[in-house]
């Protein structure tokens, strides 16, 4: 056992010491490199034999290591800063931790407090105590609701909405049950629906449009069921969907978006569980209403990127996806009622056609950027500018259908399709900027351009032009993502691809762009 110890002794001196020489010559390193002394020493017995070449260099060599010496320790302090830092963040966490579990207690609190409410509902129905589970008191406020429906129903025929789950869709089946369908304007074609539009905003609300401007939103309407008007404030983003309703008969319904907004509840509303009730918005109401219609009917998201687009209405963009719109059905509850509302099937509502979203949309520190999964289902249209005055003739709305409106729509699509030869060209630019960016076109943009281009050359504009404006907001848009500042040369390159390719007095909007991106990166 001493022979152990011995050796455990010395063999762990040994290491001990090896610590030692290595603290010990670490210090004398910091010892060496930092002795005044012994530099300027060294400096006097060399410096006698300077020459002014000499004294030059020997001065600058010593300003540079007292530079990397201050270097160094910069970057020693901003690393302790940095430290620092991180520990605070992880602190923050752990604080925010605590104030979470804090949250979950008070919801715990919360649901006695509302399972003590139960008990004191259940005692009022006349209950006894042993009935006093959550599914029993669940299941005798939903008896009570499904009251016999003939009991409901006044003596013309009008249903009393203060016993049903959806009071506000049920006021559509009532009123829609005397309703007299207007009669349409059949005589307008598209130009002329522009124009009159344009005139009658004039004339009667004192607001002033390009006519380009109206040939856009027109088309848009005929290319997707969304349509984001975006630019800077005060050129009519709100206003023209709100004049655009009054002058077919059907006002715009709007909603205002707040920073709140996180998922479909804030758009078209909830069940509460514990009132069995639906709280329905105005968006719901809407919806349901165009489905008794033949009504234009318009959805205004005033302010949409003041909150995610893709939170809110994520569930709206997979339904428009769908290629059979028999199948655009949103599910409102799980179950169903004999006094649901009448278009209400198995709790869903089927999505009519004769709708559309349009947004509105500030870039400013206040909103969020708005995705590509939104831009690629939408037509992005932009107000720049405010509208100048002019003189236009009093113009009355015109009551448009959608029926008519759709036809309008077909027509143009099948009297101005694509010129082959511009669609060899934007099959050829879409082969140059995958292979130069790294970006392609995709089919769903082609299919919208197919739509949107016709219908614009129906209300009075040129094809180049149209082309050359779903490429600049649906294509070139996608850019701002890339490093552009690597890639100015291949901008440029791009600008005189499209002059030589389509003309050179051509596709204006979309030179504009690409020159604008060169500029602010």
């Amino acid at each position: 056992m001493n022979d152990f110890l011995k050796w455990f002794f010395i063999f762990i001196s040994e290491i001990l010491k090896g610590f030692g020489k290595i603290f010990k010559g670490f210090w004398e390193g910091l010892k060496q490199i930092f002795d005044i002394r012994e530099h300027v020493q060294i400096f006097k017995e060399h410096s006698g034999s300077f020459n002014i070449a000499e004294w030059i260099l020997s001065i600058v060599s010593i300003i540079l290591v007292i530079a990397v010496f201050v270097l160094i320790g910069a970057m020693l302090v901003l690393a302790v800063r940095k430290y620092i830092r991180f520990r605070h963040s992880i602190v923050s966490n752990e604080d925010l931790l605590e104030e979470l579990a804090d949250l979950q207690r008070q919801v715990l609190k919360l649901n006695k407090e509302k399972d003590e409410l139960m008990a004191m509902k259940v005692s009022q129905l006349g209950l006894a105590p042993e009935m006093l589970s959550a599914n029993a008191v669940a299941e005798s406020a939903e008896n009570k609701k499904k009251a016999p429906a003939e009991e409901l129903v006044t003596a013309d025929g009008v249903i009393q909405t203060s016993d049903y789950r959806f009071s506000k869709l049920i006021e559509v089946d009532n009123f829609y049950k005397h309703y007299t369908a207007p009669q349409y304007d059949q005589s307008m074609d598209l130009a002329q629906l522009c124009q009159a539009y344009r005139n009658f905003a004039c004339s009667r609300m004192h607001l002033f449009y390009e006519l380009k401007t109206i040939w856009l939103f027109v088309a848009g309407l005929a290319s997707t069921k969304l349509l984001i008007l975006q630019g800077i404030s005060g050129t009519g983003k709100t206003s023209l969907p709100y004049s655009f309703g009054k002058f077919i008969g059907k006002d715009t319904t709007i909603a205002s978006v707040q920073p709140s907004w996180r998922d479909r509840t804030e758009l078209f509303g909830f069940f509460n569980e514990f009132t069995k009730n639906f709280n329905e918005t105005e968006v719901l109401k809407r919806i349901y209403d165009s489905s008794y219609n033949d009504d234009i009917n318009l959805i205004l998201l005033d302010e949409m990127n003041i909150a995610r687009v893709e939170y809110y209405f994520a569930e709206m963009l997979s339904i428009l996806e769908m290629p059979d719109p028999n199948e655009w059905k949103l599910s409102l509850v799980p179950n169903v009622w004999s006094t649901d509302p009448v278009h209400l099937d198995h709790g869903k509502l089927c999505i009519p056609q004769n709708i559309w979203y349009i947004g509105t949309a500030n870039n400013d520190d206040s909103t969020f950027s708005i995705s590509d999964k939104v831009y690629d289902r939408a037509q992005p249209i932009n107000l720049d500018s405010k509208g100048v005055a002019f003189d236009a003739p009093d113009t009355p709305p015109a009551r448009i259908g959608f029926t008519r409106l759709n036809a309008l729509f077909k027509e143009a699509i099948e009297k101005y399709p694509i010129n082959q030869e511009n669609l060899r060209k934007i099959q050829l630019l879409d082969l140059w900027v995958i292979e130069k960016l790294r970006v392609a076109f995709g089919n769903r943009i082609i299919k919208q351009m197919n739509l949107f281009v016709p219908v614009y050359v129906a209300c009075g504009g040129e094809e180049i032009d149209g082309i050359d404006y779903v490429l600049a907001t649906k294509i070139f848009r996608k850019f701002e993502s890339l490093n552009l500042a690597m890639l100015r040369d291949e901008l440029k390159e791009l600008c005189v691809y499209l002059q030589k390719s389509f003309g050179k007095n051509n596709m204006k909007e979309s030179v504009a762009y690409l020159e604008r991106l060169q500029k602010l990166y």
